[in-house]
């Protein structure tokens, strides 16, 4: 415990390199009073240091760091924002789920699929529209995340808008669209998916023979 209260002093080392690495293991080592010197490094001039900090709030899992996670979300650093975003997963409320929503916009299309992630876990329902939209993303990335979501989240309006991807170029696209239509197991989606059923991706197949029996048809 000692040597672990002794790291806490280095969150303020003249070297970015040294403070991130302190950061890194105050995570690892689970010390709850690195919360305080986190939250306060969200301010740090470097952003690898920020994104160590955010790892370690967003670790801690403590409802009462969400508007410091998602004031992260809107960071310069698209780093920043990503961890930020990822770090959202823990929450289920409105709060964060506005948060993702917000994040769907981001520049960055690495911060829109995680937050396409995160909404699912987040579990909200108000999700629903911001996933939509995120279906017409031009990253192939961002509209896997959105329909692994809506299916886990069972947007059973989402329907209409996820089975024109079990007619999409990529087969991963197909088989999480065919997931999805499982998970939501509306009836109406159940001759667009019969019509995959000899799809050419043996993983697709699979996946909406599986999807079929959910609606009863297999």
């Amino acid at each position: 415990m000692r040597q672990r209260q002794a790291l806490l002093p280095l969150v303020g080392h003249r070297s970015a390199f040294v403070r991130a690495a302190i950061f890194r293991a105050l995570k690892a080592l689970q010390v709850g009073a690195a919360l305080g010197p986190a939250v306060a490094a969200l301010g740090d001039n470097e952003a690898a240091v920020r994104v160590q900090a955010v790892s370690v709030i967003g670790h801690l899992k403590l409802i009462e760091t969400l508007p410091s996670l998602i004031g992260a979300t809107r960071d310069e650093s698209a780093d920043v924002r990503l961890a930020a975003v990822n770090a959202l997963s823990f929450a289920r409320n409105e709060t964060a789920c506005q948060a993702g929503a917000d994040a769907l916009r981001d520049p960055d299309w690495r911060v829109r699929e995680a937050a396409s992630e995160a909404m699912g876990w987040i579990g909200q329902i108000a999700a629903a529209k911001a996933l939509v939209g995120a279906l017409d993303d031009g990253y192939w990335q961002v509209r896997q995340k959105a329909l692994q979501s809506l299916g886990k989240l069972r947007i059973r309006d989402a329907v209409g808008s996820i089975i024109p991807f079990l007619d999409d170029a990529l087969p991963s696209l197909r088989k999480d669209a065919a997931a999805a239509l499982g998970e939501i197991a509306d009836p109406c989606a159940r001759d667009a998916l019969a019509a995959l059923a000899r799809d050419e991706d043996p993983d697709v197949r699979k996946t909406v023979n599986w999807a079929l029996e959910r609606l009863g048809a297999g």
